[in-house]
């Protein structure tokens, strides 16, 4: 049996997270299937109700893809309640290259990728910087306060 893999976040302004995490993830927004102008197009050529989808929705992507196919479809679903609690999940962007490469080689990755995405939106949280275990990583939150590293 074949499986696909789609991650679902909950937010509060999708077209926002489509931006913040394309840039984050190096993925891309997914167009609306061929032969349809609009997310919210194909949903209703699909027959979903007009009352089932928020003012807005569908008229720009929702959704980021891998433009290599490996990664999951990721989906920003609008809902009206904000974010409360910490995230049970989160994502770990591994951009130092792990332990083969030399700690100043791996903080300087991860500092030129912190300063990337900080432009495009995420607040540092802290920066973890354990040299005497050879560690360092930075603990983020996108621009509706989901908590992610950079390792």
């Amino acid at each position: 049996m074949e499986m696909t893999v789609q991650l679902t976040i909950d937010c509060s302004d999708p077209q926002r997270m489509v931006t913040f995490w394309a840039e984050a993830l190096g993925y891309v927004p997914e167009p609306a299937p061929a032969g349809h102008a609009t997310w919210r197009a194909y949903w209703a050529s699909m027959g979903v109700p007009e009352e089932e989808l928020p003012p807005g929705a569908g008229d720009i992507p929702e959704s980021i893809i891998d433009p290599s196919g490996r990664g999951p479809r990721v989906w920003f679903q609008q809902v009206p309640e904000p974010k409360t609690a910490k995230n049970r999940w989160h994502f770990d962007l591994k951009v130092g290259g792990g332990r083969d490469v030399l700690l100043e080689v791996r903080r300087q990755r991860v500092d030129t990728t912190v300063a990337r995405l900080a432009k495009a939106g995420a607040t540092v949280v802290r920066i973890k910087d354990e040299p005497e275990s050879g560690f360092y990583a930075a603990a983020l939150q996108d621009p509706e306060g989901n908590e992610f590293d950079v390792v």
